[in-house]
């Protein structure tokens, strides 16, 4: 029986799983991981982890695994997940956080299969409505945080608030800054710009009582400029925004490659400029915020994307290392209960 901070990992989860899982676990172990107390419940088919395994050995050292040969396809849908997905490794890696046998479960696997998944295991926090997706985004100065960006096409203005407040609750526990800004993604700044629901949630953010730093509407531009720390919008337009930046960084790190490789000026000059080079290629690496968190739910689950490899799986695991080290969860509820609260005593409906 492990103890200490236990992780619950989908180790047959992803597109290359799981040689992948099990590859990204040694090198967080070997990188961000090192004087970490954390340990790993694997759920997998053991046969399949064990070649793995044996290259492996700090891995090793801190896992568990639990059996099991059912896995879930990444073309299964949502409904055809819970209908046959019961004891597969994506169910028993969100049933060990339900059991308090891990704190938190990561998967590279079916997003939607995930959250069907986590939602009829965990439940919903009390008062909120559904869950959403926050995703790290890579900004001039570090890191912001969107939400929604995938687990809700539409949302009220209620909803929205409560994105709100889960976003700043996790920049706090995960960027370690104390008053994170909050923006509102619209179409403009102006206060007659949006539609209907943007509007509504504006005034409710922009009235509200719980001491949030709301900074009021931010625009597309403003995600990766640094405007905000936390952009709260809904799950359609934040995850065209999100696959969007993914394609940009690809075709940024093709550019990359081809300047390398081609005439022989052109590899003396990059030459001259690799270092920097380098540093950029590092810097809109999307592997470095792989790792994106069902918010509102009673438990923390981590959605990897399921094309990463070995690093960008190990900054899934080092997030949820770094949420399972905070007081995040309680955060949210003391939060929650101060908006729901206020709800109460101005009458806000949604």
């Amino acid at each position: 029986m492990l103890e200490g901070l236990v992780i619950s990992v989908d180790a047959m989860g992803g597109d290359d799983a799981p040689g992948m899982v099990i590859k990204g676990l040694e090198y967080f172990l070997t990188h961000e991981g090192q004087g970490r107390r954390a340990r790993f419940l694997l759920h997998g088919d053991q046969a399949k982890l064990a070649p793995f395994l044996a290259k492996a050995p700090r891995t090793r050292e801190r896992s568990e695994v639990v059996h099991t040969e059912k896995t879930i396809s990444m073309d299964d849908k949502p409904s055809q997940a819970l209908r046959r997905g019961k004891d597969s490794s994506m169910w028993n890696a969100v049933a060990s956080v339900k059991a308090k046998r891990a704190e938190i479960a990561v998967s590279a696997g079916n997003t939607g299969a995930l959250m069907a998944m986590s939602k009829l295991q965990l439940r919903m926090k009390q008062g909120v409505q559904r869950p959403a997706l926050a995703a790290s985004w890579p900004r001039l100065d570090g890191v912001s945080v969107v939400l929604d960006v995938g687990a809700n096409i539409d949302v009220d203005p209620a909803q929205l608030t409560e994105f709100a407040i889960m976003g700043e609750a996790y920049y706090k526990a995960i960027y370690k800054k104390d008053k994170p800004s909050i923006g509102l993604l619209n179409v403009g700044t102006e206060d007659q710009k949006g539609n209907a629901v943007i509007r509504a949630a504006h005034e409710r953010l922009s009235e509200s009582q719980l001491d949030l730093n709301y900074a009021g509407y931010v625009e597309g531009n403003d995600i990766s400029t640094g405007s905000v720390d936390v952009i709260v919008t809904d799950g359609f337009t934040g995850n065209i925004a999100l696959k969007t930046a993914e394609g940009t960084a690809k075709l940024i790190g093709t550019f990359f490659n081809e300047a390398m490789q081609g005439n022989i000026w052109s590899k003396f000059t990059t030459g001259l400029n690799a270092f920097a080079l380098f540093k950029l290629k590092q810097r809109i690496d999307p592997r470095r915020v792989n790792g994106a968190v069902f918010l509102g739910l009673n438990g923390i689950v981590i959605k990897s994307h399921g094309g990463t490899d070995r690093i960008g799986f190990a900054n899934a695991i080092n997030i949820a290392v770094g949420l399972a080290e905070t007081d995040f969860m309680h955060a949210i509820d003391r939060r929650l209960d101060a908006l729901h609260d206020e709800d109460d005593n101005i009458g806000f409906i949604t």
